[in-house]
């Protein structure tokens, strides 16, 4: 089998790249990707020495993946992820990006008869509507309550009944619109395609930055003494989010390459769930355990655009249809990025401090 992996010189493209082809050597795993995020050079020679192919190329322009000889399955994991994309600056590149980098892949995955696998966004989901929703505020975190009055949302989490009327961001707008291209491609063209709507996903090899990243973030400030803010939503800290394992992500991954009749047409959430979630606050505490430090954190009380009080996973569709869960916990991811920062203190910290 022949896997293309476009974005696969990010973080979640290397980490599937990497375990692809441990799991299975005798797989062509090829790496597509631009190199535009900061760090993403630093995974070259992992790739190179676990013989993976490696093609400097951009999905923006067809001609780039063009280049790349026949495969039989794409992984499409090339998005901009930053929710502020658009908002604090032009949106047309998150558009050129998400959307219509998105459609050339599709039309690659035509040429070749391949599958694809495109890892979407829990960002689909309106702000408004998740903004609404009835919430309890416990010591450290947010919790949505039991009763609420909008479908597809309770005390587990979002669901996919959640309705998609609403604003959501460019980055959420672009992955949605890519969504329903799949849908016509699927319709019309007869592309097999599985689509999961993924939270927040941690590990290491994950270059964090305050608008996308925020657990490898929380966890090197406090791995370097340096300081970090509480913001909006009363400079608390208790806003929350799921959080899941890149090892959890790939075992999904896996199970998609290989059983896609039980995946396409379908749109799923994947995420930690209530069992891997955590507030600001919360992390904070996991960190100041783990690295043994404690850091200067500040109060922004104004709001960031697009921000959410909650962000929790309801996965019961996707173990209803599959038997996947996550394995692993929140205080498994902060370890095995403590280990990741530790081990390559140096040559991370020019770019993670």
């Amino acid at each position: 089998m022949k896997i293309l992996i476009t974005g696969g010189a990010g973080f979640v493209g290397s980490s599937l790249c990497l375990a692809l082809k441990s799991r299975y050597p005798s797989y062509t795993i090829v790496a597509f990707d631009n190199l535009k995020r900061r760090g993403s050079e630093m995974n070259l020679p992992d790739l190179y020495d676990h013989h993976i192919e490696f093609v400097h190329g951009d999905i923006r322009n067809e001609e780039d993946l063009d280049a790349v000889d026949g495969f039989d399955i794409m992984i499409e994991a090339s998005a901009e992820p930053s929710v502020l994309a658009g908002l604090n600056s032009n949106p047309n590149y998150v558009i050129h990006n998400n959307l219509n980098g998105s459609i050339h892949c599709f039309n690659a995955c035509l040429k070749h008869n391949a599958k694809l696998i495109f890892l979407s966004t829990s960002r689909v989901y309106p702000v408004e509507r998740i903004e609404n929703a009835h919430f309890i505020e416990e010591e450290t975190r947010f919790s949505f309550s039991e009763k609420q009055n909008e479908p597809g949302i309770s005390s587990l989490g979002i669901s996919e009944d959640l309705n998609l009327m609403g604003y959501r961001s460019f980055y959420g707008t672009t992955k949605l619109a890519s969504e329903y291209f799949i849908q016509e491609y699927a319709q019309f063209y007869g592309l097999q395609a599985a689509i999961t709507r993924f939270g927040v996903i941690a590990g290491p090899r994950q270059m964090g930055k305050t608008d996308q990243g925020v657990v490898t973030l929380w966890l090197a400030k406090h791995f370097w003494k340096q300081s970090l803010k509480y913001i909006g939503y009363g400079g608390f800290g208790k806003q929350i989010r799921d959080i899941l394992h890149i090892q959890d992500l790939t075992d999904l991954i896996d199970l998609q390459i290989h059983q896609m009749e039980k995946w396409k047409g379908k749109v799923l959430n994947a995420g930690g769930g209530l069992h891997s979630s955590a507030s600001l606050l919360e992390m904070t505490q996991i960190c100041q355990n783990i690295t043994g430090h404690r850091i200067k954190i500040d109060s922004d009380l104004q709001n960031r655009p697009a921000d959410l009080r909650m962000y929790i996973t309801d996965n019961s569709k996707i173990l209803h249809e599959s038997g996947w869960q996550p394995k692993l916990t929140v205080q498994d991811v902060f370890r095995d990025i403590y280990e990741w920062i530790h081990t390559n203190e140096k040559t991370l910290k020019r770019i993670l401090q």
